[in-house]
């Protein structure tokens, strides 16, 4: 009978998340994986594999959080709602971005950056992840243009990949010091240009 494992199993890919956050992937051992969660390399080994796999598993897990955080602001509710909801979404990544004093980022954009040139799997889950979060913000932007506040001449899929460049966009700038008010008003300005039907006022919620 297997031994059941001495460690919670959450705990632990948090820590290693943490680690790989902080150093990079490339700037972090298994030595420092097993410092960060106190466990032996052998067990870290034969729990998640080697140090690929077991980056592939934090990032895949970050990646799932940052499309469960748009589906939870944004997915569902009445239409007459929708424009808030963007409001709230794009204004609230400022604000995560601009409390980032240590600046250090999203794990996403890291990961990407660092690997995506060379790792098929993790290239592979950003671009799935870039499509959910577009896929989202689509969504509610069409039900913004059932209900009047965007113009419904406009081209949803367009809009959506202005927002979703804007929002990852505050966070590259966030991470290399732009002031939090500027990113503030990036937000700001990113939803005031959304277009609104002729002869309707723009709405600020």
């Amino acid at each position: 009978m297997a031994r059941p494992r001495a460690f919670d199993e959450r705990t632990v890919l948090e820590q290693a998340r943490d680690q790989f956050w902080a150093t990079g992937y490339a700037g972090t051992r298994m030595d420092d994986i097993a410092a960060a969660t106190g466990l032996g390399k052998g067990s870290l080994y034969g729990a998640f594999g080697d140090k690929g796999k077991l980056f592939h598993r934090v990032f895949g897990d970050w990646c799932t959080a940052v499309v469960e955080v748009a589906e939870d602001q944004l997915a569902g509710g009445p239409d007459a709602e929708a424009l808030a909801r963007l409001s709230g979404y794009v204004r609230l990544m400022a604000e995560n971005t601009a409390a980032d004093t240590e600046r250090r980022g999203c794990l996403l954009a890291k990961g990407a950056a660092e690997l995506s040139g060379q790792d098929p799997t993790v290239a592979a889950r950003s671009a799935e992840t870039m499509t959910a979060l577009l896929t989202v913000l689509r969504t509610e932007i069409s039900a913004a243009q059932r209900h009047g506040d965007i113009d419904s001449a406009a081209d949803p899929e367009r809009l959506a990949a202005l927002l979703l460049t804007v929002v990852r966009g505050i966070e590259a700038v966030g991470k290399a010091g732009l002031a939090p008010k500027a990113l503030r008003d990036v937000a700001d300005t990113a939803l005031a240009v959304l277009p609104v039907p002729e002869g309707r006022e723009r709405l600020t919620p």
